[in-house]
């Protein structure tokens, strides 16, 4: 297993300098977004269209001897805004080219989500099933935007030999392992999550336990760590709207690796991953608003460094 790192937190920086920060934390691996929500700091689609832009980007990569472990188009081609939908799943259509191209086999992406009908302006995540309005919703969702959507896009990046992990995030049709396997059976095994605890916990969903339900429909895995604070809690609940910088009055909130679980959780997290058969990357986002980006990098890397088995482990003498 390795140790990433999904650059975003580092986009004030060129990208040699990126490379050479990650290199000084032991870490060898990196995830680069491509546009839509994550922006494209340190990799830009027109690589596409320049082949010998491609070339050295790819030589500047194996040069500082790091690998790409997944590029990210986390987006909403199911917007009801056709404009916005357009581009972003145009984005995302274009990643899974570069992808192609760079010989990375993972695409992190969201799964999107409508709104309630042909004439609505903004998504509509439904979260309760009464009213009966909802449930209606939700059905003309799946049906008519959801499954068109995704029957296409995963044959498409199954024929280009690209795997899409979906981040299970509140908001998006795809928000926990039921939502998510139920895109798998529609869109095909080219299709399964991006396993990002910190949006689990505050749902009050188990990660491990997720692990255990999804298993090898993981297709890639995010370390960011969420804090619930029980003294906020009976106010709001958890689906709790204030901005995430209102720390003191929120329900929850991400933080850095370590600092909403235990070393001892992070560690039955890995090893259950490693029993289900993920032995590929563990990579860092940070959006922990009370550290700033270099101090969370950090403490995550040191965290996972003692954690992590970085070679697969040897068969035992008795097998």
């Amino acid at each position: 297993m390795k140790i990433g790192v999904f650059t975003p937190l580092l986009s004030a920086l060129p990208l040699d300098a990126v490379l050479k920060k990650l290199k000084a934390l032991d870490i060898d691996t990196v995830e680069f977004g491509t546009g839509n929500y994550p922006g494209d700091a340190h990799v830009q689609l027109s690589l596409l269209d320049n082949p010998a832009e491609l070339q050295i980007f790819k030589s500047k990569i194996a040069d500082a001897g790091m690998t790409i472990s997944a590029l990210s188009s986390h987006g909403n081609a199911l917007h009801p805004d056709k404009e916005i939908a357009k581009k972003h799943a145009e984005t995302s259509r274009r990643t899974i080219l570069l992808a192609e191209k760079l010989g990375v086999d993972t695409v992190v992406d969201f799964s999107g989500c409508p709104g309630d009908s042909l004439n609505a302006k903004f998504p509509n995540w439904v979260t309760c099933p009464w009213p009966p309005d909802f449930l209606h919703i939700l059905e003309w969702q799946w049906n008519e935007v959801v499954t068109p959507y995704w029957k296409a896009h995963g044959k498409f990046a199954a024929d280009h030999g690209v795997k899409i992990a979906i981040e299970m995030h509140p908001g998006f049709v795809v928000y926990n392992p039921e939502t998510m396997l139920r895109l798998r059976t529609i869109a095909g095994s080219s299709v399964g999550a991006n396993l990002d605890p910190s949006h689990l916990f505050w749902q009050g969903i188990d990660p491990i336990g997720a692990v255990r339900v999804l298993g090898d429909a993981i297709h890639y895995v995010h370390a960011k760590d969420t804090q619930m604070f029980p003294a906020n809690l009976p106010r709001t609940g958890v689906l709790d709207t204030k901005p995430y910088t209102d720390e003191r009055n929120r329900s929850w909130m991400f933080r850095t690796v370590g600092y909403g679980h235990s070393a001892e959780w992070w560690s039955e997290f890995i090893s259950t991953l490693r029993m289900y058969g993920y032995d590929n990357v563990l990579s860092i986002e940070h959006e922990d608003s009370l550290m700033s980006p270099d101090e969370g990098l950090a403490k995550a890397a040191a965290l996972l460094s003692q954690l992590i088995i970085r070679e697969k482990p040897q068969a035992a003498w008795w097998v």
